[in-house]
């Protein structure tokens, strides 16, 4: 009977611990204890609070906060660039998690003001994502939850990079958006993948994390792979735009590819689902190039 009622001391003594982390801008969050009444101001955030075991907390979430299901039936706070300060107060959370490239400084600051602690994230790389479901685990006190699915996120893409590691460079063209014409830089997490696979995005000098470029930027830099991403599942038709240039390396070759936004743009588990059809598209180029070299 004494151990039973010292291990539910210590249960209650960890559930009341108080919670001292760093975010990616360098700022300090202190909890009390674990959260329990988490706001989420990204879909991408939703998503790996899910993963992390932390679903059941998140009482407000952005909207396209669309996986999993369970995601979509949370109360909408606006939008992740637009959102619903009065809605967010009302739901009196005791945590936001947002973005901090995608959500307003003026917002977070607010929400600060309000006395929501605010714990920004920003992923860089692929091994970023497994330490985000370990601090969201820790944040929202579901360690035991976060910790198998980082060490299961770790396992896969360790067999990627082991299987991709060496292969022959590829240069890629990642397009975000056609109008205007959009990239990403070489501190994008996209931009990581890539390297996963072996490619080598040809506007990885770019600083900003979604640069505009040019069509004639993309010509002279003649990207031996187009991959495109769009707005849903199906294949945007502005892919085959770039069949205008039959000089075009990727376009000579056939190489135009399509990943669905929601398995690369997004910094989730998922993302190694979209970064294992990038390295098979890269294959598939690798495999025409030197069935081209063949047949000289």
């Amino acid at each position: 009977m004494k151990t039973l009622l010292w291990l539910f001391a210590l249960f209650a003594c960890a559930a009341r611990a108080e919670i001292a982390l760093t975010d990616d801008t360098g700022a300090p969050v202190r909890l009390p204890a674990p959260a329990a009444r988490i706001v989420s101001l990204a879909p991408h955030v939703t998503e790996t609070l899910f993963a992390a075991g932390a679903g059941e907390k998140i009482v407000g979430a952005v909207d396209y906060s669309d996986f999993p299901e369970a995601a979509k039936k949370i109360p909408r706070i606006g939008g992740y660039s637009r959102l619903d300060l009065e809605a967010i107060a009302a739901m009196k959370p005791d945590l936001a998690i947002g973005w901090a490239s995608g959500n307003s400084p003026a917002h977070i600051d607010k929400l600060r003001a309000l006395g929501i602690p605010v714990f920004l994230v920003q992923p860089h790389g692929l091994d970023d994502v497994a330490v985000n479901l370990e601090r969201f685990g820790a944040l929202a006190g579901t360690a035991e939850l976060a910790r198998p699915a980082a060490a299961a996120f770790r396992a896969r893409l360790d067999k990627l990079r082991s299987r991709y590691a060496g292969r022959p460079p590829v240069r890629i063209f990642y397009q975000v958006w056609n109008q205007p014409l959009m990239t990403v830089g070489g501190g994008q997490i996209i931009s990581d993948v890539i390297k996963l696979c072996g490619g080598e995005n040809v506007f990885s000098d770019l600083k900003p994390l979604a640069p505009k470029v040019t069509v004639e930027a993309v010509l002279a830099a003649d990207p031996e792979v187009i991959v495109a991403s769009g707005m849903g599942e199906a294949r945007p038709e502005w892919v085959e735009h770039w069949r205008k240039w039959p000089t075009l390396t990727a376009v000579r070759q056939d190489n135009l590819f399509f990943i669905p936004p929601d398995l690369i743009q997004r910094p989730t588990p998922r993302l190694l689902e979209g970064a294992a059809r990038l390295c098979e598209q890269l294959e598939t180029a690798r495999g025409k190039r030197m069935q081209q070299r063949g047949n000289r």
